[in-house]
């Protein structure tokens, strides 16, 4: 077996944190292939949703967008986008909304759409898409990026989907159902917020990464859990599943 890189271990880390049983909204891309890998391997019982109406997934390969055909082919049931969204996302049937991200910022909120002023970006990203919905119903939000200074911001130049906002209880003055970002799965290792203030802190790195190497990748100034833990590393079934399923083996 080949040497296993950095996203291999973060998919992995990621697919771990979906239980068995779980109803998940997916992204496309990165918590896609995690949330594919965990249906396959722990958890095949998970529910995985997507966007386009496709209920109970079971794709052979990461989808390519929310309308591959390899979605609907594999899906217990098809519904209409509007029913996706009102009838099991804003009625509270989904567990957790797995997201990526362009920027992330310290408490969690995402941007996806523009870098630099909206009025004269730098960059236009894709957009929001429905994770505006997803941050803001399922019950708990997992996100998932590649940790660099670039995308790991102090404040979001654009908050496209909201995650505990300015912090404390301001997410709860919003209205919003869901309970906010849980965590936070990087090539590097895990943050997970401070329950007081909302903040995200280091809670674990990947195994031969170190506290500098996630502070340099972090545009703010990175507290780090007095219980710092070393994530487990990925067995060889773990990866020959996730290679398989890269390969629509």
């Amino acid at each position: 077996m080949s040497e296993v890189t950095a996203d291999e271990i973060m998919t992995v880390v990621a697919a771990r944190e979906l239980k068995d049983g779980v109803v998940c909204f997916v992204g496309i891309g990165l918590p896609s292939t995690a949330a594919n890998l965990a249906r396959r391997m722990h958890a095949p019982k998970a529910v995985l949703v997507y966007e386009s109406g496709t209920i109970g997934a079971k794709p052979t390969r990461p989808p390519l967008s929310i309308g591959d055909g390899e979605l609907a082919e594999t899906a217990d049931t098809v519904v209409s986008v509007p029913e996706i969204f009102s009838y099991w996302l804003q009625a509270g049937r989904i567990d957790v909304g797995f997201l990526g991200a362009a920027q992330v910022d310290k408490y969690g909120n995402i941007n996806t759409t523009v870098v630099g002023d909206y009025a004269h970006p730098k960059v236009r990203l894709p957009g929001a898409g429905g994770a505006p919905e997803i941050a803001a119903s399922a019950k708990h939000t997992f996100i998932m990026l590649r940790q660099n200074a670039r995308a790991f911001v102090d404040a979001v130049d654009f908050v496209t989907s909201v995650g505990n906002y300015r912090g404390g209880g301001t997410r709860d003055g919003l209205g919003m159902t869901g309970h906010g970002p849980q965590v936070i799965i990087t090539d590097i290792g895990v943050l997970r917020p401070d329950p007081q203030t909302g903040e995200f802190i280091l809670t674990a790195l990947h195994e031969g990464r170190t506290v500098e190497e996630a502070k340099a990748g972090t545009g703010w100034d990175l507290r780090v859990s007095p219980d710092l833990q070393t994530t487990l590393p990925p067995t060889p079934a773990e990866i020959a599943e996730l290679r398989a399923l890269k390969a629509g083996v």
